[in-house]
């Protein structure tokens, strides 16, 4: 009698935690590979503040690679104008692969390199005179993830994007001409990003661009965007500007008129997708 007792409660204690596991939430592994793209409209470019398509309209779109491991690549692309990147296709194309390592609960560590790329792009001695030196510009980065706050510092392994004493002067920057190589510019990326309820995110950007050898050409920029998700897409309204020097930072256009002042503060709008 009291071995079958001892049989049955083993049998109930083993039923019973059979009925709590299958009433325990399934936790979804991480998949090993994952591969996901964006696509946007926006009405300018900017980068680091400085409009990158004369103030005109950008249409974006990239590609992104991640492992489980923490290893990940990605391409995107952009239209730039050819008032700012001479001889080439007006396209901008970024190659970029990295390793995030968590470091703890909330915060990634997040090491890699980026090339930017500008096909067929060549800096111009004078108006309409091509040269064979190209835009093309390597950076190599450290960024720092906690929750709602990033910092990246981003350090060019190459000339930043082509200056050196020879493209200086062909640039009509008489004043830089002859300083030597740009290589180790430096871009401080700060970023805080609030949830403000209702699916509504207001982000917080400053930045501070130090160009090597050249002081002249070094600036901050801030940027204060509200993002919402509407209708599956991420619609986003942002004001950017910068402090840097106009005299550097203009662009005129074939004809090196109609001279826009390219870091000017301006209202930019983006509408994105995701999948």
């Amino acid at each position: 009698m009291k071995k079958n007792t001892a049989i049955s409660l083993a049998l109930s204690t083993l039923f019973a935690g059979l009925a709590h596991a299958a009433d325990a939430p399934t936790v979804a592994a991480t998949p090993e590979h994952t591969l996901a793209g964006n696509l946007s409209l926006n009405s300018d470019y900017r980068f680091r503040g400085i409009s990158q398509t004369w103030k005109l309209p950008a249409v974006q779109g990239g590609l992104d690679y991640a492992h489980s491991s923490g290893f990940y690549a990605g391409t995107w692309a952009s239209n730039v104008s050819g008032n700012s990147y001479n001889n080439g296709a007006g396209l901008e194309l970024d190659l970029y692969s990295g390793y995030k390592l968590g470091l703890g609960q909330d915060l990634t560590l997040d090491l890699g390199a980026l090339a930017y790329v500008y096909p067929g792009a060549t800096l111009n001695s004078a108006p309409g005179v091509a040269t064979d030196k190209k835009y093309t510009n390597v950076d190599l980065y450290a960024g720092l993830t906690a929750g709602a706050f990033s910092a990246k510092l981003s350090i060019a392994a190459t000339d930043y994007f082509g200056l050196n004493s020879d493209t200086a002067g062909f640039a009509y920057f008489s004043a830089l001409a002859a300083q030597g190589s740009s290589k180790g510019t430096a871009y401080l990326d700060l970023n805080y990003n609030f949830d403000l309820g209702q699916g509504l995110t207001l982000g917080t950007h400053l930045g501070y661009l130090k160009l090597r050898n050249y002081g002249d050409l070094s600036y901050a920029d801030a940027k204060l965007s509200l993002a919402k998700e509407m209708l599956s897409l991420n619609w986003t309204v942002a004001v950017v500007g910068t402090n840097a020097n106009s005299e550097f930072y203009q662009a005129g256009n074939s004809a090196g008129l109609d001279a826009k002042k390219l870091g000017k503060t301006g209202l930019v709008l983006s509408i994105r997708k995701t999948f």
